[in-house]
């Protein structure tokens, strides 16, 4: 968490995806960011690190030996605001 002149601000995160193919060294994921969920049925992890530091941290658990492949989350790229393009039927039907 960021302070700006007393206002607490949190810092820009990443979402990653890392396929792995042992459950248990992927518990040690967790010291390179925070692990939101772990799929023990299709052995991936989701993890979110912070933004100005993911490209070095990708690099280094690339390197990890039971990392397989590791996708990036386009969460925050996806339009969350939806705007109705059609008439609101409710006053057409006297509702």
């Amino acid at each position: 968490m960021i302070e700006r002149r007393g206002k607490k601000m949190f810092a820009e995160r990443t979402g990653f995806i890392i396929w792995v193919s042992d459950l248990k060294a992927a518990r040690n994921l967790e010291k390179y960011g925070t692990v939101h969920y772990i799929s023990r049925r299709m052995h991936y992890v989701v993890m979110y690190v912070n933004a100005e530091r993911a490209e070095d941290t990708m690099k280094n658990v690339k390197r990890l030996s039971y990392v397989r492949k590791i996708e990036r989350s386009y969460r925050n790229e996806i339009k969350t605001e939806y705007a109705s393009k059609t008439m609101d039927k409710t006053s057409y039907y006297g509702i």
